[in-house]
């Protein structure tokens, strides 16, 4: 489900916190769903647990985890991460506005151009379909099943 990439100049726990997000945007980890534990999402991806733990700490720092003692981290504010997204994209269409601005195009080009691109690379809307509800319930059972190794361990 998460795919890193070792030649990305970015930090590993920097690609984990972006593909966490956008699983969660996606909804395929919806709102007060347990994530995985750090362990076993470290064992899965082959990386340090330090490294999931940090990607957890920035997302809960950021309110779209949160922890709860003695249970682990469950997906916080979907529409709290939506909004930051959102906020994100208008600065960078900003930047993309100014720079049309400085080369000459016209507002009706620029438009042309966002709408060119807009197609080539959205990713379709997501049908409510049973893989998205399967990568949903597998990620809820692998987290509750860590969960209870972990009330068993302790």
């Amino acid at each position: 489900m998460i795919l890193l990439d070792y030649k990305d100049s970015r930090p590993i726990y920097e690609q984990v916190v972006e593909k966490l997000q956008e699983l969660m945007l996606l909804g395929v980890l919806e709102e007060d769903a347990q994530m995985p534990s750090v362990r076993s999402l470290a064992t899965e991806l082959s990386i340090n647990p330090n490294t999931i733990q940090r990607a957890y700490g920035e997302l809960e720092r950021n309110g779209f985890l949160y922890t709860v003692k003695g249970r682990g981290s469950f997906v916080g504010s979907i529409r709290r991460l939506r909004e930051s997204r959102r906020e994100e994209f208008e600065e960078k269409l900003l930047t993309l506005a100014r720079e049309a601005g400085n080369i000459g195009l016209s507002r009706a080009e620029f438009m042309e151009a966002a709408g060119k691109a807009y197609e080539r690379g959205a990713p379709a809307p997501l049908p409510e379909n049973e893989e998205k509800a399967a990568d949903s319930s597998a990620w809820r059972d692998r987290a509750s099943t860590d969960s209870r190794k972990g009330d068993e361990e302790g």
